[in-house]
C-alpha cells in the first residue's frame, strides 16, 4: 500500500498493513538549531551557495512518511493584502506595523511568537466598504494555474491530496480581532452576515474551481482557529447560522466529486462548535490538542460515533523529555487508535526543545507498535 492509500484506509476503518506515521511541521528554529548540533547537513549549490534540506527531506530523515495539510487550493484570503507599514517606532526597538491584515501589531525584536494586536482598520461599513471589499471578490484571479500537466502531477502524489477550502470565520476574525468581530454583530448584524456571506463564496467558488480543473482530493481541509483553552471564540449559535451553510454548500460539492473526508484546523477546545462541523459534512478534526486541556478522540468517538475521525492527538511534548516519556505517550495512543478512523500526528509544530534522537526513537517504535 501507499501512504495515500493507508491514510484514507484508515479514515474510512478499512484494514492496513501499517498505520502511517504522521507530522504537522517544524516551528522554524528548529532547522537551524538542528544543523548546529549536525543532524541536517547544509549542501552546496552549484553556485557555492548553501543549500538547505527542505521540510519534506527533514521529516524524511526522521522517519515519517508525510505531513497532514491541503496540497492545493485558491486564495482565498484579502487579495491583494495590504502593504505592510510601520505606523511607530519605540527607544527599545519594538514597532507598530500594520500588516497584511490591516490589523497593527507590536512587532519586537528577537521574538517569534504571534504579536500582539493594538488596533484594527476593519471596525465598521465605511472601513469595510473602503478598504476590505474589494479585497475580497471571488473570481479566477484567485484560482491556481492548474495545467493538465499539473492537474496529473496532483493527482499522482504518493501522499493524500488535501485541497484547502478556505475559512469561513477564521480569516474574518484575524481581520476585525475578537473583541471587533462581536461589536459587529451587535452593532450592525447585516454588515456581519455580509462580510461572512462573501468570505464564504470565495471560498466555494475557489474549491469549484480546482475540482472543475480536473483535481481529485481524498480529503478537503478548512482552516478556522476560533477557540481557546476554554472554549470557542465565537457564539456556537451564530457560528451555526451565519456559517454552517456555507459548510454544507462545500463538503456537498466535495462529495459530488467524490470525496467524503473533510478535516478542520482548529486550535483549543473545539467541543461546542463539533455539532455545526459534523451536521454539515467536516467529519475530520485537526489537531486535537493535548495541552493543557488533554482533548482526545475518544470522548468525541462516544458522543458523535465513527462519523467523526481525526488526525493529530499525540503529546509532541514528550519529544523534549526521555525515551520512557515517547514509550508512555505511544501506549496511550494505543487504544485511540483501536478505534479506527483516527491518524495520530503531533499536535501542533514540533517546537525547538525537542531532541533529535526522541523523534528517531517515536517514528521508529510508531512503526512496531502500529504496524
Amino acid at each position: 500500500m501507499t501512504d495515500r492509500e493507508r491514510a484514507m484506509a484508515v479514515l474510512h476503518y478499512e484494514d492496513v498493513d501499517r498505520i502511517p506515521v504522521v507530522h504537522f511541521g517544524f516551528w522554524d528554529e528548529c532547522y537551524s538549531l538542528f544543523e548546529r548540533q549536525g543532524h541536517i547537513p547544509v549542501l552546496k549549490n552549484e553556485d557555492g551557495t548553501d543549500r538547505h534540506l527542505t521540510e519534506r527531506e527533514v521529516f524524511a530523515m526522521l522517519g515519517f512518511d508525510f505531513g497532514w495539510g491541503p496540497s492545493v487550493g485558491s486564495h482565498c484570503d484579502l487579495l491583494p493584502a495590504f502593504s505592510p507599514e510601520v505606523v511607530a517606532e519605540f527607544p527599545d526597538g519594538s514597532r507598530h506595523v500594520r500588516n497584511g491584515d490591516g490589523v497593527v501589531v507590536c512587532v519586537k525584536p528577537g521574538k517569534t511568537s504571534i504579536p500582539a494586536e493594538i488596533s484594527h482598520t476593519l471596525v465598521d461599513r465605511e472601513s469595510w466598504e473602503r478598504e476590505f471589499s474589494h479585497r475580497l471578490v471571488p473570481g479566477p484571479d484567485r484560482w491556481p494555474r492548474l495545467t493538465p500537466e499539473r492537474v496529473a502531477e496532483i493527482n499522482a502524489l504518493p501522499y493524500p491530496v488535501g485541497l484547502d477550502c478556505g475559512s469561513l470565520y477564521g480569516r474574518f476574525r484575524n481581520w476585525a480581532g475578537f473583541t471587533g468581530t462581536c461589536y459587529l454583530y451587535a452593532d450592525d448584524e447585516e454588515l456581519f452576515r455580509e462580510i461572512l456571506s462573501r468570505l464564504a463564496e470565495v471560498c466555494y467558488t475557489g474549491v469549484k474551481a480546482v475540482l472543475e480543473a480536473g483535481v481529485r482530493p481524498d480529503f478537503g481541509h478548512f482552516w478556522e482557529d476560533i477557540c481557546f483553552k476554554n472554549g470557542p471564540l465565537v457564539n456556537p449559535e451564530v457560528f451555526e447560522e451565519y456559517c454552517g451553510p456555507g459548510y454544507e454548500r462545500i463538503t456537498s460539492l466535495l462529495r459530488r466529486y467524490g470525496c467524503d473526508i473533510c478535516s478542520l484546523d482548529c486550535d483549543g477546545c473545539i467541543d461546542s462548535l463539533i455539532p455545526t462541523w459534523i451536521t454539515h459534512g467536516v467529519n475530520t478534526m485537526f489537531p486535537i490538542e493535548v495541552g493543557t486541556w488533554n482533548a482526545s478522540i475518544a470522548p468525541w468517538r462516544a458522543e458523535y460515533g465513527r462519523g467523526l475521525r481525526g488526525v493529530g492527538g499525540m503529546d509532541k511534548r514528550v519529544f523534549a523529555m526521555d525515551y520512557a516519556a515517547v514509550d508512555a505517550e505511544l501506549e496511550r495512543l494505543r487504544p485511540l487508535v483501536e478505534l479506527g478512523g483516527y491518524l495520530p500526528c503531533p499536535d501542533h509544530r514540533i517546537p525547538p526543545d525537542a531532541k533529535w534522537d526522541n523523534i528517531l526513537y517515536y517514528t521508529d517504535r510508531f512503526r512496531k507498535i502500529f504496524g
